[in-house]
């Protein structure tokens, strides 16, 4: 493809991606740089060997927001950037999802936005508002569908104010979570086994791999034999905001353990080791 086709392509979907960069850091100015990062993505890519074109720019831009609002967590002094009203952004989103949110994407919106975690702001505007599926959203989060649908659940229910419900679900998560800490301290199997879906996943980011954990354990019974007695040194402690252990050195978190948690069981745990997701994470 030659370039001149590959620019008229790419301006084709310019205006659904400043969309979601916008909506994913409430900046203009920010929105445009990563746009024009898009831009030097996908020329230096073979065009050709993409079959969606459209859905390709999404994920690649909703990435590069998704590493800028990590960033910005571990340099909380850094302004976000002037927010600037809304330019017109015709056609870039469904009419119909725009008008659930009421006033759209203005100032009060994006203050609300930006007391989300960066995982829970990725899903909740990429789904909520763009309609992106959560296998996708998983995949650009680096999560499972079940958790990206936790994290889009959760932040919608801070959008739309509804606090108190949300706090007594995270003080039953919270238990759950300290119960699994005990369990696993105590090299309690069978009270491991009482706190898992059957079909549980443990996974491990790259760098947790690295660190000598699986990959991948699956199934309840393979889970409690793989976390029995192996969590000593974690401690209670916040992941994205949510209820989850960290395990640290000298102060310093090297891991920590995100659950997903549906109907009062663990369905997910991850295993997270990577230094940009750790900023996230804080030990209680």
């Amino acid at each position: 493809m030659d370039d001149t086709r590959l620019a008229d392509l790419f301006e084709q979907h310019r205006a659904r991606l400043r969309a979601v960069a916008y909506r994913m850091l409430g900046s203009a100015t920010d929105a445009e740089d990563a746009v024009q990062e898009t831009w030097l993505r996908l020329s230096g890519t073979s065009a050709a060997d993409i079959d969606n074109i459209g859905g390709w720019l999404t994920t690649v831009v909703a990435r590069i927001c998704l590493d800028t609002l990590r960033a910005r967590r571990s340099r909380p002094e850094d302004p976000i950037g002037d927010l600037v009203p809304e330019p017109s952004l015709e056609d870039a989103i469904d009419p119909e999802r725009e008008a659930v949110l009421a006033d759209a994407v203005g100032p009060a919106l994006l203050v609300v936005l930006d007391t989300l975690s960066p995982s829970e702001r990725l899903a909740f505007v990429l789904h909520d508002m763009f309609g992106v599926p959560f296998e996708e959203i998983a995949a650009i989060a680096g999560r499972t569908p079940a958790a990206a649908r936790q994290l889009a659940s959760r932040a919608r229910r801070r959008v739309q104010g509804a606090e108190p419900a949300e706090d007594a679900d995270a003080s039953r998560r919270r238990e759950i979570v300290d119960a699994f800490l005990a369990a696993s301290r105590d090299g309690d199997f069978e009270g491991l086994l009482a706190l898992l879906d059957p079909d549980v996943v443990a996974r491990s980011d790259v760098a947790a791999v690295q660190m000598g954990s699986p990959a991948e354990t699956t199934g309840a019974t393979a889970v409690a034999k793989f976390f029995a007695g192996r969590a000593r040194a974690a401690r209670p402690g916040l992941v994205d905001g949510e209820p989850g252990l960290v395990w640290a050195q000298g102060g310093v978190a090297r891991v920590a353990f995100a659950f997903t948690i549906e109907d009062g069981t663990i369905v997910e745990i991850e295993l997270i080791a990577d230094s940009e997701r750790l900023t996230g994470v804080e030990a209680i």
